[in-house]
């Protein structure tokens, strides 16, 4: 937990830190800074979003709240490099990836990231094992911590078992309920010890009993890791298990129609 809090505000009965509390990761090492981003999405329903400052500290568990159309995917696509901004810098781990090319971004969020993608993204007819492996066949130093534990098929299979999915190894995805294929897709996050775990509504599919064992999971792997942690939910009631909590209109302006 971090030593210190920043002053909280109270905003629809649940505790938020105040937009000033992003100085806490400023002291402790910024593993992710933002500034003065701007994104637009073009089309028939135009949609803008505004970034002035945000940073996530080294090791920190941010849950970062938000209703439906608020703009939170969008702001995961920025910080993992998915989408490009029209401006602005994002550095992660010292590295502004606002400078590198398309290619150099899909690299780099290979080595450095573990997504849980709100739609899981699975290849449904590749079995848990291969979906829960694919990401360490771009990520060469990813697949040597996997391997730490004797292969990466047992880093694997730590994973899936400690999820739940002890029985589902040779399965295809599109076999499994869509609890299972979140679970599969947590697996394939957390696999090799990406330094950045993101987290895009990873609960929203699973029961409470299967909610609990993937969150103790996902903050064990993510201590042993000493991976940083940063997931976006309108579920207000995993507030207590992170170490900050905030809104994203904090930090993030959205806006809509022709203006934006």
């Amino acid at each position: 937990m971090l030593a210190e809090r920043a002053p909280l505000i109270r905003s629809n009965d649940v505790r938020l830190e105040s937009p000033a509390a992003g100085s806490l990761a400023a002291q402790r090492a910024a593993i992710v800074s933002m500034a003065q981003v701007r994104f637009a999405w073009a089309g028939r329903v135009a949609f803008s979003l505004g970034i002035e400052t945000f940073a996530l500290a080294l090791g920190e568990r941010l849950l970062l709240i938000g209703p439906s159309g608020s703009g939170k995917s969008t702001f995961l696509g920025l910080l993992c490099g998915i989408n490009a901004p029209r401006s602005g810098h994002i550095e992660i781990l010292g590295t502004d990836i606002t400078a590198l090319s398309a290619s150099a971004r899909d690299g780099f969020r290979a080595e450095h990231f573990g997504i849980i993608f709100q739609m899981f993204n699975l290849l449904p007819y590749a079995s848990v094992m291969d979906n829960v492996l694919l990401p360490l066949s771009f990520a060469p130093r990813r697949r040597a911590r996997a391997r730490a534990a004797g292969s990466a098929e047992k880093d694997a299979a730590r994973l899936l078992i400690g999820l739940g999915l002890e029985g589902s190894f040779s399965a295809r995805a599109a076999e499994l309920s869509v609890g299972q294929q979140q679970r599969v897709a947590a697996a394939r996050a957390l696999i090799g010890a990406p330094e950045l775990i993101v987290a895009d509504e990873p609960t929203s599919a699973l029961d409470r009993d299967h909610q609990y064992a993937f969150l103790e999971l996902l903050f064990q792997r993510a201590s042993e890791a000493g991976s940083t942690l940063i997931m976006v939910s309108h579920d207000v009631s995993l507030a207590p298990r992170f170490d900050r909590v905030l809104a994203l209109d904090a930090v993030a302006v959205a806006r809509y129609g022709a203006g934006a």
